[in-house]
């Protein structure tokens, strides 16, 4: 088994030299995570090389040298990384995650540039992928790649991880493409997000966009389950808790002390970005110099800013404000003995980095909206033999991991300037206590942690959705439930009729059978070896006027009602007379759910919320179940959720209690049971040894065999009795 990584660049850097080329790995944090799999396989990139040719002799060159590496590059043209890179992931797709809206940019040949570059990363992918591969695709720029690989290898284990944030629905509605990109994502059989946030969003996206059924944290398709998980992220702790006691660091963290003196230095780290919040913290600081005075000569903002598509406007104007605030600033401030912002406008090497890290007493990471942000946690870990106060945005997903730190709304310069005066005036004792915790949290949070989390989980649902597949009847299961039916003398067939033998539909008084299924249940009744049993939840006047004319036997309202022999028994012989506060506290729920209604039952209360918002509809109906007990168990009444109604009814008969009666009353050596809801659950569980459950759609541990469509349910009797 391999593991196949995919991401948008090759962790390597190449440089052209006169005889041929330098290629060096580099060791980012998505590299290093990967780097410490705990596995025996091979691990394979695919990626862009971070280079540009034209020439096909040096593409050669490269390939041949890299698949020494086991990776594999894709190349793109300079107009490809302008519009797939620079455009769509980056000006379309990355404003929007960041909700950023006014700054999204929508040009066909954007997407058009996306969909030809994910198809490249799949045309190199294919070739090398074997049966027991795992594959794992990261981050925005290929959020199309899941589904293009699943569909050239269906049986592929596939992962994907989002390292930014995901919006929620109302901004990611906005996005013209949203379907596409939802049901690439969908190709992967584990999605995996920084933090819980971003994961209910996506949910969200996923009901509301495509109306599929989702269970929690589960995606109900066809032939297999997506399931979706948070993993944080983190670094490499050990790494950077140890760094500050090597040489090179500790003569740069001396030098730094000189030429800072004895200020307390606050440090912020950021990419050139408009998410990132410079001119906001920038803002914040101003307004804390000019109201506490008593700081002058004190108090030192250290602010690295690496550079990043800064021949972007957008981004040159951010560059352009920054410089002209960090100028204001200092130009009102400064002494001579004192600087209020040093500004660093360029990368820094790992050793500076931890240098500025060690002399800071203060980190100041304000982002306005953030996947993660590794900073906060780097700069902790380096924490060691000097205290720090970390200040941290609310918006960033690490806030939720570290809840020791100050947490600001980044949006709020008055915020900013209380965070700072609170860090300076903390006691020494709460800052260790503080900082203890935090460490103690990303010490085991670690990125190697992360990517084995994630590895394992998708192994897991691999053997989870390897059953399912095993489940669903094919061929192989078809033959063996014919073979059962055809060498049978006595047969029972019991099936639920909504959402089984008849697909749901927005008016429950539309779903009447189809022409095709009233001549299969006659030819099926026409057997004397059958006994055709629906059993429903529908009343029994609307299945005896549906089915007028077929010669079929009958349970309704979940067992309350039977039929046999043409007449109808009742099995709870007193006359409900319903409560009037469950009746008010159902109609409570219809005056506040548009598209909701009541049914009432001779034995039974339904309300129906098929035609409801998904988010309105769960809010409601846990409301109403909530509601609902303290009357029904008083009452010993069951509440009974199922496939888009809450049912209130009593608890002595339920379609389970039919198959039972009827298994009492007759000597069957086939028994088969079809449905599709909860309620069809309780037939499953009381079949005899040998019995045959069937479960429609979603997956049911239940049940023996599954059929994922409705659609399937008529040709499957079909050949069944052939």
């Amino acid at each position: 088994m391999k593991i196949i990584i995919i991401a948008n660049r090759l962790p390597v850097k190449i440089e052209r030299e006169e005889e041929g080329f330098c290629i060096v790995r580099s060791e980012g944090g998505l590299a290093t995570g990967l780097g410490s799999l705990e596995t025996d396989s091979d691990i394979y990139w695919v990626g862009w090389p971070g280079i540009h040719s034209e020439d096909e002799n040096e593409k050669q060159e490269i390939s041949e040298r890299l698949h020494e590496m086991n990776f594999h590059p894709v190349f793109l043209s300079a107009d490809q990384i302008e519009n797939y890179y620079e455009g769509y992931s980056n000006s379309t797709i990355w404003p929007l995650c960041h909700y950023f809206f006014s700054y999204i940019e929508y040009k066909t040949e954007y997407w058009e540039a996306y969909q030809e570059v994910n198809r490249l990363f799949c045309k190199e992918t294919i070739p090398f992928i074997e049966k027991d591969d795992m594959i794992w695709v990261q981050d925005y720029q290929l959020m199309l790649l899941p589904k293009m690989i699943r569909t050239e290898k269906p049986d592929a284990n596939i992962g994907y991880f989002h390292h930014i944030p995901f919006p929620s629905y109302e901004l990611f509605r906005v996005l013209p493409q949203r379907k596409v990109i939802l049901e690439g994502l969908l190709g992967a059989d584990l999605i995996g997000f920084h933090t819980h946030d971003y994961m209910r969003h996506f949910i969200s996206a996923i009901y509301r966009v495509l109306d599929l059924n989702c269970s929690l944290d589960e995606i109900n398709l066809q032939d297999r389950i997506v399931h979706v998980d948070a993993f944080p992220m983190g670094i490499n702790y050990e790494q950077y808790h140890h760094a500050p006691a090597l040489p090179a660091v500790r003569e740069k963290s001396e030098i730094l002390r000189q030429e800072l003196g004895d200020t307390t230095v606050i440090l912020s780290v950021d990419r050139l970005d408009y998410s990132k919040g410079i001119l906001h913290r920038l803002q914040g600081f101003k307004q804390f110099l000019e109201h506490n005075p008593e700081y002058h000569e004190k108090v030192s903002l250290a602010m690295i800013v690496v550079p990043s598509r800064d021949n972007v406007d957008i981004y040159a104007d951010l560059k352009t404000k920054i410089d002209q605030t960090i100028g204001e600033i200092n130009g009102l401030y400064s002494r001579l003995e004192w600087t209020p912002i040093h500004y660093f406008y360029r990368g820094f090497s790992f050793e500076e980095l931890i240098a500025m890290y060690d002399v800071s007493g203060i980190a100041l990471v304000t982002p306005l909206r953030d996947g993660m942000n590794l900073v906060a946690k780097e700069y902790l870990a380096t924490k060691n033999s000097h205290s720090g106060v970390l200040i941290l945005s609310e918006m960033a997903g690490a806030a939720i991991e570290l809840q020791d730190a100050i947490t600001i709304n980044p949006n709020d310069s008055d915020e900013i300037e209380s965070a700072i005066l609170e860090a300076l005036r903390m006691p020494e004792q709460e800052k260790k206590a503080r900082l203890q915790n935090m460490q103690k949290r990303i010490s085991k949070q670690s990125v190697k942690k992360w990517a084995n989390d994630f590895v394992k989980e998708l192994q897991s649902i691999k053997t989870q959705n390897k059953e399912i597949l095993q489940k669903i009847v094919g061929k192989r299961q078809l033959n063996q439930i014919k073979k059962a039916y055809d060498d049978a003398s006595s047969r029972l067939i019991l099936l639920d009729y909504d959402g089984t033998l008849a697909p749901f539909v927005k008016k429950p008084e539309d779903a009447i059978p189809s022409t095709k299924l009233l001549a299969l249940l006659q030819e099926m009744t026409a057997d004397k070896k059958n006994k055709v049993v629906i059993n429903s939840g529908r009343n029994r006047q609307v299945l005896d006027q549906w089915f007028q004319g077929v010669n079929l036997d009958f349970a309704a309202e979940h067992g309350m009602f039977y039929k046999e022999e043409g007449k109808w028994h009742k099995n709870m012989q007193e006359e409900i007379e319903w409560d009037g506060e469950i009746i008010d506290i159902i109609q409570h729920t219809i005056d506040k759910t548009p598209r909701s209604h009541l049914e009432k039952k001779d034995t039974s209360l339904v309300w129906h919320y098929r035609k409801v918002d998904v988010w309105l509809a769960e809010l409601r109906a846990q409301q109403l179940i909530n509601a609902l007990i303290g009357p029904c168990s008083r009452l010993n009444l069951q509440i009974v959720p199922g496939n888009k109604i809450v049912e209130v009814k009593p608890p002595d008969f339920t379609k389970g209690s039919e198959v039972l009666r009827r298994l009492e009353h007759g000597e069957y050596d086939f028994v088969l049971a079809m449905g599709d809801d909860t309620t069809d659950e309780d037939m499953f569980r009381v079949l005899p040894p040998g019995g045959i459950s069937i479960k429609v759609g979603n997956f049911s541990p239940a049940a023996k065999y599954r059929l994922p469509l409705q659609s399937s349910v008529i040709p499957f009797l079909s050949n069944l009795i052939k």
